[in-house]
């Protein structure tokens, strides 16, 4: 699962990158959305292309919830609703759930990252604990990422979104070897096929099936640091690369 992401280039960048504009409403026009560790349980806001405005991007906050709710209320909301925080879907369930049913077709959106982060269970215990690993994973050419989601637009006018998954590709499954899933990410080129309108279900799916070749990503293991509730992870060097006795996979 995809639980905590990275994305630390300022808002001009982005927008030069993605030949778009920021979309604020009664946002801060000074707000910069960067995170060097952004950890979903946080419900953080992050920047997304809407479907509905593909030629901008908008803050939307990490945890989708129904759109008869108030974001104002996110919270409350979470502290009932606990499975995943909202934070994934699993791609399987995209054309049935109570929530994501209606956003499929005409609420879909990408999240523009530097890369995201994933455990690994070394399969060694210290003091009777499985020693888990944080990865980090980004592409070798250090391009953005484009992580597929939808989102919902609540009562109150905020916009929730969670990251779509799907079954762990052979990278994903050797490092992540517990949930043996994976974020779906769009290719470069397929970025305006996910935002058109009109497409069916088996253009969507398609375009899940068919997301970035898994060669194109590179990973290895950081500190430990990025689990740990009394150190900031929130920091650059975060993704410095730290080598395990314990680790014994290839990456």
């Amino acid at each position: 699962m995809c639980y905590s992401t990275r994305q630390t280039r300022e808002r001009e960048e982005l927008e030069k990158i993605l030949s778009v504009k920021a979309l604020l409403g009664e946002v801060d026009n000074d707000l910069e959305l960067i995170h060097f560790h952004a950890n979903g349980w946080s419900h953080p806001l992050m920047w997304i292309i809407p479907q509905e405005e593909p030629n901008n991007i908008t803050p939307g906050m990490w945890g989708i919830m129904p759109s008869k709710s108030k974001g104002a209320d996110y919270k409350e909301y979470f502290k009932n609703y606990k499975t995943f925080g909202g934070l994934n879907a699993k791609s399987e369930k995209l054309f049935d759930h109570f929530i994501y049913r209606y956003s499929w077709e005409h609420k879909r959106c990408l999240i523009p990252i530097d890369g995201f982060f994933e455990p690994h269970n070394t399969k060694v215990k210290v003091k009777g604990k499985d020693f888990k690993v944080p990865f980090y994973f980004k592409k070798k050419n250090n391009d953005p990422i484009y992580l597929a989601g939808i989102y919902t637009s609540t009562s109150d006018g905020y916009n929730t979104f969670t990251i779509l998954t799907k079954d762990a590709t052979p990278m994903f499954a050797n490092i992540h070897n517990e949930k043996f899933r994976r974020p779906i990410i769009i290719n470069d080129e397929d970025m305006d096929a996910w935002l058109a309108n009109g497409n069916t279900e088996d253009d969507v799916q398609n375009l899940i099936d068919d997301d970035l070749w898994e060669g194109e990503l590179e990973a290895y293991p950081i500190t430990k640091d990025l689990y740990s509730r009394t150190i900031d992870s929130n920091r650059n060097n975060i993704i410095e690369k730290v080598e395990y006795e314990e680790v014994s996979i290839e990456y």
